[in-house]
């Protein structure tokens, strides 16, 4: 697989001595550069970021990004999202690269803009708004039940446009 030159390196535990909280704090430092100090921007909309809860000072989007589980108190921390905490930024201003899938979902009253990466087997979730954006969640899609449901998506949306 070769990625494209825009996509960042991953950032990973071994460069932190196996240190979790050291490496937590890094990637928290990472996500705050590109979502907290300087606000990305999608389709001409500010992305804003959905704070609360917030759990041990950190938002939560932040721990979307980088747990799992269906239950906010209970979210695990997973290696390979922490791994690719500097991917969603990138991935959000490259929309026009080829290798990206891009479109959108109804979601409850309003929608959802999926930014699928099938050669990286990465997803960027993003939750419109009125008036900005939120980054909902990222990552990876390893399981090709789950690709192939979002082939299958991104299908019939671009059947539907």
């Amino acid at each position: 697989m070769s990625l494209p030159g825009w996509l960042p390196p991953l950032e990973e535990l071994k460069a932190y001595g196996g240190d979790f909280a050291r490496y937590l704090d890094a990637i928290y430092q990472i996500f705050c550069a590109d979502f907290v100090v300087s606000k990305p921007v999608f389709a001409g909309k500010r992305l804003s970021l959905k704070r609360h809860p917030i759990i041990q000072g950190r938002e939560a989007t932040f721990w979307h990004m980088i747990s799992e589980g269906n239950d906010e108190a209970e979210r695990l921390p997973d290696l390979r999202r922490c791994e690719r905490i500097r991917w969603p930024r990138p991935i959000i201003e490259n929309t026009e690269d080829a290798a990206l899938k891009v479109w959108r979902e109804p979601n409850g009253s309003g929608h959802r803009v999926l930014i699928w990466f099938a050669e990286a087997e990465y997803l960027v979730v993003l939750d419109e708004r009125k008036d900005y954006i939120l980054p909902w969640t990222a990552y990876p899609v390893e399981r090709e039940h789950q690709q192939r449901k979002l082939e299958k998506r991104w299908e019939r949306y671009s059947e539907g446009n």
